[in-house]
């Protein structure tokens, strides 16, 4: 693959993903476990954000952000299948912990979507090093 997008937005976009995966894991070990699910989300949506810019895609929706992911990414088998249904599961989880007043997220919920965020995140940047030619460093440095 050739990375077509720009690599210092990128970086920052992975930045961002970072940022919302540390505050995940502090929600999760604060208990704040609807909180912990959102914020594991955002990590991911902005991780396959920055995945889909390498191919110069960008997307205003998160439903149309999440479709071209698996079109681009997972229906490539460039990443697990598995992906789809974490990505789904994340969604969904997300929406439960920041609108349903009802429901509440449990601890191995939020623990599972933490991993999954962990997961995702981890592989989409190995990929995107390898797109771009850098050491797995040049995320956690920035552009």
């Amino acid at each position: 693959m050739k990375a077509s997008g720009d690599i210092t937005v990128i970086a920052m976009m992975l930045a961002k993903a970072r940022e919302k995966l540390k505050t995940a894991q502090i929600d999760f070990d604060n208990e704040r476990y609807d909180d912990t699910v959102s914020r594991a989300y955002y990590a991911v949506y902005h991780t396959i954000s920055a995945a889909l810019l390498s191919k110069g895609l960008h997307f205003s929706s998160h439903g149309q952000t999440i479709g071209a992911f698996n079109r681009e990414f997972v229906k490539t088998k460039t990443f697990p299948a598995s992906f789809t249904k974490m990505i789904e599961k994340l969604y969904h989880e997300r929406q439960t912990g920041d609108y349903d007043f009802e429901s509440h997220i449990d601890e191995d919920v939020a623990e599972e979507d933490l991993n999954y965020a962990k997961d995702i995140l981890k592989t989409c940047e190995e990929y995107l090093a390898k797109a771009y030619r850098v050491t797995m460093d040049y995320w956690e440095k920035g552009a």
